[in-house]
């Protein structure tokens, strides 16, 4: 069982939700990365995700586009990020997601991009270009090695969701609004019809994760009751390291992620 699995079997025995929270490594250097996990793991983020920066990242909006790109430009590559998740797993054993894009694994090679990730401590890959079409060799190489995560949205059919929800394992990533990350709207009724749904059709085979536009505990609070196992913040946490002197940095995340967590106990 992955750590992811045993993550959300932990929480449902506890009966709470899982808070997974989002960072782009590198962000705005490696020495806030390590603080800010940190902070995360201190307030009890239950899974992390972190972003590998990819110069045409399609699916964020302007404040993960932002933090990619000073992450590029502070010269963060794959040899980095490794070595940066190798002093990560030397703290903590929290479940560590890799969210980027699908050329990067391409042009390395699935099979060694996956092995290499997996050895420095990386439990599970989203991909957001990633077509269950085109997944066969992505899926075969992670296979025994890391969970693949898999996008739905509001408006994915009921035969596509299960198409999708076969081939994802850890959990199935349902995006909350049409658009990009960080695009903070009103919770749509349509989100929370779409989880009921997702949750009703899956029937607790895989646990069903809500995220993009996620930054607040009322937020988190109201994707919980509407059925989600997870929920998921990115761009909140980028605005706050934004803004955050270096000093104070460790002590914010960890008191922003306790409100955020609190609110997934059921």
């Amino acid at each position: 069982m992955s750590r992811i699995n045993e993550k959300f079997t932990e929480l449902k025995r506890k009966n709470e939700k899982a808070l997974i929270a989002y960072i782009m490594m590198g962000f705005p250097n490696e020495k806030a990365t390590i603080t800010t996990v940190r902070g995360l793991v201190k307030g009890g983020a239950d899974i992390i995700e972190l972003g590998f920066p990819f110069s045409d990242p399609l699916a964020d909006g302007p404040v993960i586009q932002n933090a990619s790109t000073v992450s590029l430009e502070k010269g963060t590559n794959i040899s980095k990020f490794f070595n940066l998740v190798k002093k990560i797993r030397k703290e903590t054993d929290i479940p560590l997601v890799l969210m980027t894009y699908t050329n990067i694994l391409y042009h390395r090679g699935y099979e060694k991009f996956i092995s290499e990730a997996k050895s420095a401590g990386i439990d599970g890959f989203i991909l957001p270009d990633m077509s269950i079409e085109e997944s066969k060799e992505y899926t075969k190489s992670a296979e025994n090695k890391a969970d693949t995560i898999f996008l739905i949205s509001p408006n994915t059919s009921k035969t596509r969701i299960e198409k999708i929800a076969k081939t994802s394992t850890g959990f199935l990533y349902l995006v909350a609004v049409f658009g990009t990350t960080g695009v903070k709207t009103s919770i749509k009724n349509y989100t929370l019809k779409a989880i009921k749904n997702v949750k009703k059709q899956t029937k607790g085979k895989i646990p069903v994760g809500i995220g993009f536009g996620v930054s607040t505990p009322e937020d988190v609070k109201k994707y919980v009751n509407a059925g989600a196992d997870a929920v998921i913040v990115g761009s909140a946490y980028l605005k706050l390291i934004e803004k955050t002197k270096p000093t104070q940095l460790e002590s914010k995340i960890t008191s922003f992620t306790k409100s955020l967590k609190k609110q997934t106990i059921c």
